[in-house]
């Protein structure tokens, strides 16, 4: 097993006009699915830090306003990983999604929620398999 202890990541559902920004995921585990943005959070950093930072760092957008959301716990067997994802949601952002780290994120698009791609990452498939809606 990678890690004796899960790790803790934050998942951003940014949303614009009803759409959803989804990513499709390249060099890590879950290659191939789809994914919202996000990553590990650091010792002391904040779940709204985070989510701006690693937002900025995947896409270059600037995140504004941020509530704090839904929780997931994901065993990836295969890997030997266990996240638990923090989901936030935010509507206040500037720029357009740019792919500023081809080797971990091949693509960004804008989804339905009600129609998104499949194969979804992980916490996200658990995550929409609970009944949750962005808003």
């Amino acid at each position: 097993m990678e890690s004796e202890f899960p790790r803790v990541g934050v998942a951003v559902i940014i949303v614009r006009q009803g759409l959803v920004l989804l990513g499709q995921r390249r060099g890590s585990h879950g290659s191939g699915t789809w994914a919202v943005p996000g990553g590990h959070l650091e010792f002391g950093e904040s779940v709204e830090n985070c989510a701006r930072r690693e937002t900025l760092e995947e896409t270059g957008l600037v995140v504004g306003n941020i509530a704090l959301g839904p929780f997931t716990n994901s065993v990836f067997e295969i890997e030997s990983k266990h996240y638990v994802t923090l989901f936030v949601t935010s509507t206040s952002f500037d720029g357009d999604p740019k792919v500023l780290e081809p080797s971990k994120c091949s693509q960004w698009g804008w989804f339905a929620w009600a129609s998104l791609p499949t194969p979804l990452f992980k916490p996200l498939e658990s995550l929409r398999s609970t009944g949750y809606e962005p808003r």
